[in-house]
């Protein structure tokens, strides 16, 4: 973290009140635009919290050289012709694997 004594010339530079009203409009539209950019998530409260509770999480699967059970619901199957050995998970879906 920086501290105070560095952050103040540039908040003082950001911020300063100036005389043209163009060069106030583009600092400001500056500043929303990165705000927004690092942070993505004050922009999606806004509108997106009805669309996100539609869609639920689609959990992927974990790839992995050596695949082992992890708990007594996991299953080991075999497909596309034995070349995938898959680990299914009827507890858990966290615990879903796949070989390769």
């Amino acid at each position: 973290m920086l501290p105070l004594l560095l952050l103040l010339p540039l908040r003082q530079t950001l911020f300063a009140p100036s005389s043209a009203p163009f060069s106030r409009l583009f600092t400001t539209r500056a500043i929303s635009t990165s705000t927004s950019l690092w942070r993505p998530s004050i922009t999606a409260r806004t509108g997106a919290g009805a669309v996100s509770a539609v869609f639920g999480q689609t959990r992927g699967m974990k790839v992995r050289s050596s695949v082992k059970k992890l708990c007594d619901g996991c299953k080991s199957v075999r497909r596309k012709g034995g070349k995938y050995v898959y680990i299914i998970c009827d507890k858990n879906p966290k615990h879903k694997q796949r070989q390769g």
